[in-house]
């Protein structure tokens, strides 16, 4: 009787012991399994389909689309197009072709002016006893110059109309490469404003240039509205956004870029078409966008991202800061000449860009 007793006891106690919860797993398990292949689909199309718009990207993350792009795998290679394909054969092979050796090779000073040049005397002295290791080529859009100097006299090149923010600004200078290249000895090429002066000697500028491996050619990201704000996407396929740079548009650059300039006509047509003034309402400005962009696509590693014409933004105009005749001083000379920065103003309200300089 005990024994009977005992057992209905325990089978009353089982009863009222809490059944296993089975449901309530199997559906925490359910619920986990669609969130990781949530994620997983997420992911897998953040991949082959990565985001165009900063907007898409600011939904995922704050720091926007950097942050998941360099959390995730590379995309897959985007297919060239045939023209893509047949420019860039033609600009490795001029890149990797050694220098044309010369036996007196020369710097080519190349100046863009619209009539004479103000300080062409500074230039006369700046030349002097160094003949045979410079060429100079004038290219005045609006009036013929009348020369004082021996070195400028003759030295016009054929001019065409220039129109500030247009291709035109582009042409000019390809048509001061294209004359400057029909000489063999020059080797490197300076390009130069009717209001630039020397701040060295002739020796010092000649080395530091002559014995570069590179171009100083300005090149860096603008992420605000006058950088990659102007960018039109009627230049994709070839330009993509992610490739978009700036810079000032002085340079100097070695024999093998400048032909690399007058072998390309896609990507000079892309900014020729879509880089111009009130395009889809926006100003786009050929000779700040479409040499950096070319070089940083085509030859990274070639150019020096700076330039060696110091030009001084920090007023926040759309032009460079002036200076009057009492601004120019000894004074200001030796502070420009010991800068060791080089200054990149942005255009999105964040913290200038700087990148050191040696010279």
């Amino acid at each position: 009787m005990k024994s009977a007793k005992a057992w209905r006891l325990s089978v009353k106690d089982m009863q009222i012991l809490p059944a296993p919860r089975q449901r309530g797993q199997l559906k925490k398990s359910s619920w986990i399994i669609v969130l990781v292949s949530l994620v997983s689909l997420f992911l897998v199309c953040a991949y082959v389909y990565p985001p165009q718009s900063s907007t898409a990207c600011y939904v995922f993350s704050s720091h926007g689309c950097k942050a998941l792009q360099n959390w995730l795998p590379p995309g897959p290679a985007r297919e060239l197009t045939d023209e893509e394909i047949a420019s860039r054969v033609v600009i490795r092979d001029i890149l990797k072709t050694p220098p044309t050796i010369s036996i007196s090779p020369k710097i080519a000073f190349l100046y863009l002016t619209p009539g004479p040049l103000p300080f062409e005397k500074l230039w006369d002295k700046f030349f002097q006893g160094h003949e045979g290791r410079f060429s100079v080529y004038v290219h005045a859009s609006k009036d013929k110059p009348v020369h004082f100097s021996r070195y400028f006299v003759n030295r016009e090149i054929r001019s065409g109309q220039v129109d500030w923010g247009y291709i035109s600004m582009v042409d000019v200078e390809r048509r001061l490469l294209a004359n400057a290249l029909r000489d063999p000895d020059n080797q490197h090429f300076v390009l130069l404003s009717d209001s630039c002066i020397p701040l060295h000697d002739f020796d010092f500028v000649y080395n530091y240039l002559m014995y570069t491996n590179v171009s100083f050619v300005d090149c860096f990201e603008d992420p605000g509205p006058h950088g990659s704000g102007r960018y039109i996407e009627h230049m994709l396929p070839e330009v993509e956004k992610k490739d978009f740079r700036k810079g000032a548009q002085w340079f100097t650059m070695k024999r093998q870029h400048a032909i690399v300039v007058m072998a390309d006509n896609l990507y000079y047509s892309k900014f020729r078409d879509y880089c111009k003034p009130a395009m889809e309402g926006r100003n786009c400005y050929s000779d700040e966008h479409y040499l950096p962009t070319f070089f940083y696509m085509l030859d990274p590693a070639g150019i020096a991202n700076w330039s060696v014409t110091h030009v001084d933004w920090s007023e926040g105009k759309w032009h460079p800061k002036s200076y009057g005749k009492n601004d120019v001083t000894i004074e200001l000379m030796k502070n420009i000449t010991s800068i060791a920065d080089s200054v990149h103003v942005t255009s999105d309200e964040r913290a200038s860009i700087f990148c050191a300089i040696l010279c």
